[in-house]
This record gives structure tokens, C-alpha cells and sequence, in this order.
């Protein structure tokens, strides 16, 4: 165990469309580790990270990179490559989770309810005739479903559709995103977001963080505008429910493989039963964040929370 504050380097920022959310929670995730008397630098992702990690080698590399360049696992395959510990999931469960296809069939295997789905590249999409496959997943899904990129973050490229005429619109807006999209039944419920830590002390899942989108879509906009969202912290959920999702959660953070911190987003349905969505790796730390919230809810000061979570790393 280290002796002495650690040196943590924050990265942040990036060439991704959220480059300025990872900035930010960066600026944040640097002021509360400050805050618990560790010493942080804040290093962007391009080509002189490597150079100033080999010549000024931290303890331990935080990555808040959101989109390709933060979460498919390339960076992180860098970092276990120079042997460098970090705070997160490691480069193999982190593909894992990018790909929201085979995140979803690890989860269906392992006994949690997830919707029903079918994946659809761009070249089949075109080559089998789009009629054809509309036709088909009319008839097999029927409406609404939510269209997604199979790769992606921050539902960006999502849509949610109740027509044919919406679903080839759909399809080609995720195909601007990702050569790969999932046609997922639409579960109607409430959407929570749970937060999974790692603790000196243990695994733990934070209180479930309700959103109700007023505009009744959960998208990029009404994720960071101000305003476009309501949330509750923790969820309007009976104790019984409540609890299945955070257990639930855990349950999905394990068999996904993932390490440290992750969000894990479900539907609870009319029977109160979790769907799960989608695994994060990289969630964001703003102030509005759903792991803020969360954080809030449980009582725990996010200085010390990411401090344990900067100990686990050097002791894992």
C-alpha cells in the first residue's frame, strides 16, 4: 500500500463529441481528489500522453474519457501495457461493455432480464432490401422500439420510434454513429440509473437515480441542458424494488467483469421488474451527474469516494 499521497493524472477531454463533459468532470474529479490531499494533474488524450506518462510516471492514471477514445479499451490496453494502474474496468470487460451487443448477451446468460433485440449492420440493412428487414422486425417486434448504435455513449444516435416510416429514419441516423445498430423492444417504465463502487471496505451499489426526461426522451440534450430532465435521488421505488435493482446491479458489474466504478441503466417495468439497458465504464462526474446524485443520496462525500476508489486501484 502507498505510504505517501499518491500522483494521480485525470484524463480528460478527448476528440469525442463529449470532449467538453469530460473536461469537466475531469476539472471536478481533480478538485475533490485535491480537496482529500492527493497531488492531480489533468493530461488531454493525444499524442503527447504517452511520451509525458513514460517520462513523468504517475501512481495512478484516472481516464473520465467519454466515447471511442475512453471506453472500446484501446487507452486502457496502453496503460496495462506500461504497467501503469488505473481507476476503472480493464481494457478486455471494457470492450465488453462498449459493445452493447455482447454486453447484452453476457447479461441475458447470466439470468438478468434484458429486452429483446436484433442487430443489424448497415451492409445487411442494405443488401437483404430495407423493406424486407423493416417488414421483418415489424413483425417480430412491433412498436415502439428503441433504435441504438451498437457502439456508443451518452444515447447519441438513439432514437425511439412507433412507425415504419420512423424506424428507417432511426436506422440511418445510428448508422451515422456506429456501421452496427440494435433494434431493442421498448420497455415502458421508469428509467434508474445505478451506480456500482468498489470500496476499500467492499462492492457496493449506490441508491438508484430516477430521471423523468420532460420531454419524455432521455437523449443527449436532456442528459447535460440544464433543465431538461428532472431526477430523484434516490428513485421513487418501493423498499422491495429498490433493493432487486441494486442488487441487480452488482449482479450485472460482476458478470460483465468491470472494476472500480461503473452505472448500470435499467427500465423497471409496470411489474416492477429491471430491464437492463446498457453498462457504463466511464460515467460522468458533474455536479449533475447521476453518479453525483447518487453520491448525495448516500450520504458520501465524493472526495473520499474517489480517493477510496484511487487507493483500490494501486492496491488491485
Amino acid at each position: 500500500m502507498t505510504t505517501t499521497a499518491p500522483r494521480v493524472a485525470v484524463l480528460a477531454g478527448g476528440i469525442s463529441h463529449e470532449r467538453e463533459i469530460s473536461l469537466t468532470s475531469g476539472r471536478l474529479l481533480a478538485e475533490a481528489l485535491v480537496r482529500h490531499g492527493l497531488t492531480v494533474d489533468i493530461r488531454d488524450s493525444d499524442a503527447n500522453l504517452v511520451p509525458s506518462l513514460v517520462s513523468d510516471r504517475p501512481d495512478v492514471v484516472w481516464p473520465v474519457l467519454h466515447g471511442t477514445s475512453g471506453e472500446d479499451g484501446s487507452l486502457l490496453g496502453v496503460l496495462e501495457a506500461l504497467g501503469i494502474p488505473s481507476v476503472g474496468s480493464n481494457a478486455a470487460s471494457t470492450r465488453l461493455a462498449w459493445d452493447k451487443p455482447s454486453a447484452k448477451t453476457i447479461i441475458e446468460r447470466s439470468g438478468i432480464a434484458t429486452p429483446n433485440s436484433l442487430v443489424l449492420t448497415r451492409d445487411a440493412f442494405r443488401e437483404l432490401g430495407a423493406e424486407g428487414v423493416l417488414g421483418v422486425i415489424s413483425n417480430n417486434f412491433g412498436f415502439p422500439v428503441a433504435v441504438k448504435p451498437a457502439r456508443g455513449g451518452s444515447a447519441q444516435g438513439v432514437s425511439l420510434v412507433d412507425s415504419l416510416d420512423g424506424l428507417r429514419l432511426a436506422l440511418v441516423h445510428a448508422y451515422t454513429y456506429c456501421d452496427q445498430a440494435i433494434i431493442e423492444r421498448q420497455i415502458v417504465g421508469t428509467e434508474v440509473c445505478v451506480t456500482v463502487l468498489e470500496t476499500p471496505a467492499g462492492r457496493v451499489a449506490l441508491p438508484a437515480v430516477e430521471i423523468e426526461p420532460l420531454s419524455g426522451f432521455y437523449g443527449f440534450e436532456e442528459r447535460y441542458n440544464a433543465g431538461e430532465s428532472r431526477f430523484y435521488a434516490p428513485a421513487r421505488l418501493d423498499v422491495d424494488t429498490a433493493t432487486s435493482v441494486r442488487d441487480i446491479a452488482v449482479a450485472a458489474h460482476e458478470a460483465l467483469g468491470l472494476g472500480h466504478i461503473s452505472r448500470i441503466d435499467f427500465i423497471i417495468d409496470g411489474n416492477g421488474v429491471p430491464w437492463f439497458l446498457e453498462a457504463s465504464v466511464s460515467p460522468g462526474l458533474t455536479e449533475t451527474s447521476t453518479v453525483s446524485l447518487a453520491l448525495e443520496a448516500a450520504g458520501i462525500d465524493p472526495a473520499e469516494a474517489f480517493a477510496g476508489l484511487v487507493q483500490v486501484a494501486l492496491d488491485r
